[in-house]
């Protein structure tokens, strides 16, 4: 008997709970006639992924989508267990053994390395990790960053989020306190000295990889300016501007290069410099940049460098993975070399796209899966019950944080802000997390 129906429902596991992982449930339950019950599984105590570990604490509009994830969690057919990892608590060939397909939506969050003199310095960090640290993810609760040692800092990097990293440092920190920012990092820049971040690009800036509307944003930050050399953008080729995006873009830095600086805070957006070296100050930490521009090199002073060029997928045992990209190697959505494999979001297509860019992506995963169930090549062998699974992963001493665990930790966050003239204050610290999660 094929699986999908109400005798023999299809079991799926899905390896990630953000965007990806929950728009592929999603796409699951509202296929006609599927009868699918549906285990959800999470490294961390909390859901949503780069929705609440990634997107900027001062864009709580990108973040409403969550409303929509957790309709799609209370659905009867489908569970979520946090604070499992895939690879470490359970392995991918004990979920194959147990559920007929299973979809990793895992992303790509490991930092690519510069692989540059000097990257390892105090203040050089990557932008994984950076964007971590002010969204509170517990794997970033115990770094600390010093914006007192200069009144510059670097990005390195030219797509949103390195926009969102060089916005977040010139940002007034009293517009911060209305949002979700961590506590720790809302403390840190308010006693910042920094005045002025370079968001350095590599090539020219008909290559920039940021969007528009982030470009434009820029100019609307209240005493801020925002910087570009008509120099640069003078060596853009014509037949740049035959695109209609990139022309837009090429527009917007052409309005910014003829506007006079009036604020003593700015970001200054280069185009056509390329990274060195990390000076050393003698100490271990971060004096500046060493790069190459068109008039030669150059040494930049600053106290901090963000390296925001680019996330891997995290490698997963068994699983081939592309070099340099860190994509899993796929066909169709349909995992190379893996029978009833599929992936979506980041680990499929790289860190590229917005968050609705998953949307479309889990659709792909998900018709996939679908044609192989009709096709036979998904049949209804005999597999582990998944709670038979979830009882060894507990033996293990793994504790699963189950999804009412998740709404306790939301309630109390929500709390912490309510207390605090905020809208969220969030628990960053995995062992709090899960006590609130017990109901301790």
């Amino acid at each position: 008997m094929t699986p999908g129906n109400s005798q023999r429902p299809l079991r799926v596991a899905i390896v990630g709970s953000g965007p990806a992982g929950f728009y592929a449930a999603g796409h699951l339950q509202k296929t006609r006639g599927l009868h699918a019950e549906i285990d959800v599984y999470e490294r961390l105590p909390t859901p949503w992924g780069l929705l609440r570990a990634g997107v900027a604490p001062d864009h709580p509009d990108k973040k409403g989508v969550s409303r929509v994830f957790e309709l799609i969690a209370a659905h009867p057919g489908l569970r979520w267990f946090g604070n499992v990892e895939v690879g470490r608590d359970v392995s991918l060939d004990a979920l194959l053994g147990t559920y007929d397909a299973v979809i990793l939506a895992h992303g790509a969050a490991a930092p690519r390395p510069p692989g540059l003199p000097g990257e390892t310095l105090d203040g050089s960090v990557s932008a994984a990790d950076f964007v971590s640290w002010y969204n509170a993810h517990p794997d970033a609760a115990h770094r600390q960053h010093d914006f007192s040692r200069s009144e510059r800092a670097v990005v390195v990097g030219n797509g949103n989020v390195a926009l969102d990293i060089a916005r977040l440092l010139t940002l007034d920190p009293a517009r911060l306190h209305e949002t979700d920012i961590a506590a720790g990092a809302l403390d840190a820049l308010r006693s910042s000295r920094i005045r002025e971040v370079l968001v350095l690009g590599r090539r020219g800036a008909e290559h920039a990889a940021f969007h528009n509307p982030e470009l434009a944003e820029l100019g609307h930050l209240p005493a801020v300016d925002v910087v570009v050399d008509t120099a640069e953008l003078a060596r853009v080729p014509p037949e740049a501007a035959a695109d209609w995006a990139r022309r837009r873009k090429l527009a917007t830095l052409h309005d910014y290069a003829q506007r006079l600086r009036r604020h003593p805070r700015a970001i200054a957006l280069r185009f056509g410099w390329q990274p060195l070296a990390v000076i050393d100050d003698g100490h271990g930490h971060v004096a500046g940049l060493q790069v190459a521009t068109q008039a030669g090199e150059q040494r930049i002073n600053a106290g901090l460098v963000v390296w925001a060029i680019g996330f891997e997928a995290r490698p997963l045992a068994g699983v081939p993975n592309e070099r340099p990209g860190g994509r899993l190697r796929h066909v169709s959505q349909r995992v190379a070399g893996l029978d009833r494999v599929y992936v979506t979001g980041w680990a499929a297509r790289g860190p590229q796209g917005v968050i609705g860019s998953n949307k479309h992506c889990a659709q792909l995963a998900v018709d996939a899966l679908l044609a192989d169930l009709a096709g036979g090549c998904i049949d209804a062998a005999p597999r582990h019950s998944p709670n038979a699974l979830l009882e060894e992963i507990s033996q293990r001493g793994v504790e699963l944080v189950r999804y009412r665990g998740w709404q306790r930790i939301d309630e109390q966050e929500r709390d912490f802000g309510v207390a605090s003239g905020r809208p969220r204050i969030k628990l960053d610290n995995r062992e709090a997390l899960l006590e609130v999660a017990r109901g301790a």
